[in-house]
């Protein structure tokens, strides 16, 4: 890593880009043969210019200790929907300013409509001011359960009348009017599932994949944010392997990155691919970190069309449980504009230039950008 000061490894964490800045929060460890809960009064923030970590304590409503949660960003705010504490499953809502350099939480109260039952491993798009939710893991009382096929029970977890299941249910949360609402569908839904990757393009959210009852897919749908339309695309080439607790991340106007997760045959994986939204077509994309399978990490989309993972688990997770990482991998997926490549080559190559000479923000930024190719060598 880029610092002496590294956040500690993890899995099911929440993490989220806010200008050229990871913000990192949550998520669990193993000690010895116990899953424990990281510290919620902390925040990690990792350079992504410099590589540098920084630790930060925050305040005020603080959630509970938590892994599975749905972490986004909407106007400077990161928003942590439902998740897994000691008291299993939640639907608590909490938003934390990222910009104000305060750190304190607060929990989100609506004034009207109903939250979503109490899940984890949803998804999350952001599209015209609102936050909108998509499927998970998590339990309702039999009376709760409307026979609409929209929540699939676990046959094997349920204890008298509550029921743990899968569901593909739509729920959007207005920040302006405080509410909740649950719009109506059209066309064929994805089946119920969890663990899954989904991501924002324009007004569509795309879901991929993920823990569909006893099985894994790389079944890729859309929903339409404008008509509350669904479509399931049907790739024009073979498609990746199925797979949960992957990650998908928008990374252009017309393409989808898809990074790891565990297969069908519960392998952890390190292969990655992109879709091409238009042609419909799905190409695998070489890259130097095959050498490091993850699942149930993150992915955010950095500088430019840098895709930045953090985090995860190399090993299956439910079966061993050892092996979280707190490396941060760096994807490239599209062409660096001629600005970064001459910043990047004078940030790797600083000996060799007098940097006095050149203007002062640039300057700064090449000393900033030294830092990150300097320490880097020393990995």
């Amino acid at each position: 890593m880029a610092s002496e000061l590294v956040a500690r490894e993890r899995s099911g964490h929440t993490a989220v880009v806010e200008g050229n800045v990871l913000y990192v929060w949550g998520g669990y460890v193993s000690v010895a043969d116990d899953e424990v809960f990281l510290p919620n009064n902390e925040i990690w923030l990792y350079d992504l210019v410099s590589g540098i970590w920084e630790r930060h304590d925050m305040t005020g409503d603080i959630p509970p200790s938590m892994s599975g949660s749905c972490g986004c960003t909407l106007n400077g705010d990161m928003y942590i929907f439902g998740g897994c504490c000691d008291d299993g499953q939640t639907n608590k809502y909490y938003s934390v300013n990222l910009r104000d350099g305060n750190y304190a939480w607060r929990e989100v109260k609506h004034e009207s409509g109903c939250k979503p039952s109490s899940r984890d491993k949803l998804s999350c798009w952001v599209y015209n001011g609102s936050l909108i939710y998509f499927g998970g893991y998590g339990h309702k009382l039999f009376s709760e359960i409307n026979g609409s096929g929209s929540f699939v029970i676990d046959e094997a977890s349920w204890i008298e009348d509550i029921f743990w299941g899968w569901n593909n249910e739509v729920h959007m949360y207005d920040p302006r009017e405080k509410s909740w609402s649950e719009p109506q569908t059209f066309g064929k839904a994805p089946m119920p599932r969890a663990a899954h990757g989904s991501a924002t393009v324009g007004s569509k959210g795309y879901v991929c994949g993920g823990r569909v009852q006893e099985t894994r897919t790389s079944d890729i749908h859309c929903l339409d944010l404008e008509s509350w339309t669904w479509t399931e695309i049907l790739p024009a080439t073979p498609a990746p392997v199925g797979r949960s607790w992957h990650t998908l991340t928008a990374v252009s106007d017309t393409s989808l990155f898809l990074f790891g997760g565990l297969s069908v045959d519960c392998k952890p994986m390190s292969d990655a691919w992109v879709f091409d939204i238009e042609t419909k077509e799905w190409r695998e994309l070489q890259h130097p970190n095959t050498d490091k399978p993850r699942l149930w990490h993150t992915a955010c989309q950095g500088m430019e069309s840098d895709v930045i993972v953090f985090g995860g688990s190399r090993d299956y997770i439910l079966l061993v449980d050892t092996g979280h990482c707190n490396d941060a991998l760096i994807f490239q997926t599209q062409p660096c504009s001629l600005m970064r490549l001459c910043e990047d080559y004078l940030a790797r190559n600083v000996a060799m230039f007098q940097l006095t000479y050149l203007p002062t923000k640039l300057k700064q930024a090449v000393q900033k950008r030294s830092i990150f190719f300097r320490t880097s060598r020393k990995v």
